[in-house]
């Protein structure tokens, strides 16, 4: 009997390393099969173009996981990258024009960036204020503000598109373009989700702001009887995913050289997914930095993959509706499998 109780707990000792490596062994599987599926999967155009989506997914990603973390989830991600890069190339094409005084005032490239970039934090700003103000659910705030965001997108340029942002010398507001090309050869926007990466995994691991929403994550109730801000943090934590959803945003736009206002349309998904897939739970209190990445390669890979082996766009949104879907039920699963052998153990203990 004591050897039966042995090789099960191996057993499931064996299942658990599985679980935990999941995400890297999905990756390695993905990229097995698209380099067969595919004979260019390996070109250098297809590394980079991978990497540049990639890039967008991980940056809105470690947002969208620092919000799953604190057991929210923020459905404007996509609507505010939209928006943010209509403000930048609005005012790169335009600049703000204000009527009374009858002047047009143009930035230069630092006020862009960063007027642009504050759109996103006022936008996640208004998700947590109204999530712990009234205690609305965060799926009806960000449902409602993703819907706000996208209206003020297209009322920006009344639906069109601001094309060649790649403005004038003699205004001061050129550059903007060189978010979206390669330095030394490595596209902008992944040494950017580099930096980002970097420190959200510091203030995540590091710092009391990181192990406060993992608390509140964990059991919002129990934190705020400890003496941790939720309602503060929880602002911070969706301005912090504004703020990345913003920069994508304009990283986005500065690829495409262009802004649209439909740009981020159903971007929420690869967001949720990247996350999810790199190991945050859904129910709070459990996520990484790290993971998150991953889970963007995966998005990433299955995305370009399936495009290149002419798998089509709406077969691709099923597929990734089913990966998602699978990647919940097995961190469900790995979390009951947790919980009974901490089960098993304190019973053995005793």
């Amino acid at each position: 009997m004591g050897k039966n109780r042995v090789k099960k707990a191996g057993n499931t000792n064996w299942v658990m390393t599985l679980l935990k490596g999941r995400t890297l062994l999905i990756l390695a599987v993905l990229v097995i099969f698209f380099s067969f599926a595919s004979p260019n999967f390996f070109a250098v155009n297809t590394g980079l173009t991978i990497a540049k989506h990639v890039a967008l997914y991980g940056i809105m990603g470690i947002g969208m996981t620092y919000v799953i973390i604190t057991g929210g989830i923020d459905l404007s991600v996509g609507a505010v990258a939209g928006l943010s890069g209509m403000v930048a190339g609005g005012l790169i094409n335009e600049g703000l024009t204000i009527a009374p005084l009858g002047v047009t005032v143009y930035f230069g490239l630092p006020w862009i960036i960063l007027i642009s970039a504050a759109v996103g934090v006022l936008i996640g700003w208004l998700n947590g204020f109204i999530i712990t103000r009234f205690n609305v659910a965060p799926f009806i705030t960000t449902l409602g503000t993703m819907n706000i965001a996208r209206g003020l997108a297209n009322l920006r340029s009344n639906g069109a598109t601001f094309s060649n942002i790649v403005g004038k010398e003699a205004l001061g507001n050129t550059g903007f373009n060189y978010l979206g090309k390669s330095i030394f050869g490595i596209p902008a926007g992944v040494i950017i989700l580099v930096l980002i990466a970097i420190v959200a995994a510091c203030l995540l691991k590091y710092t009391p702001f990181g192990w406060h929403i993992l608390a509140i994550g964990g059991n919002a109730k129990a934190a705020k009887l400890s003496g941790i801000k939720v309602e503060k943090n929880t602002t911070l934590v969706y301005m912090f995913s504004g703020f990345c959803s913003a920069i994508v945003g304009m990283i986005s736009a500065a690829q495409l050289v262009a802004a649209h206002p439909a740009t981020g349309e159903g971007w929420e998904m690869n967001a949720i997914s990247a996350a999810v897939l790199g190991g945050t739970s859904m129910s709070g209190g459990i996520g990484s930095v790290g993971g998150t990445i991953i889970g963007a390669f995966i998005i990433g890979v299955i995305n370009d993959g399936m495009t290149m082996c002419g798998v089509s766009e709406f077969w691709q949104k099923v597929i990734k509706g089913i990966v998602v879907i699978a990647a919940v039920i097995v961190d469900q699963f790995q979390r009951n499998l947790q919980a009974k052998m901490a089960l098993q153990a304190r019973n053995e203990g005793k």
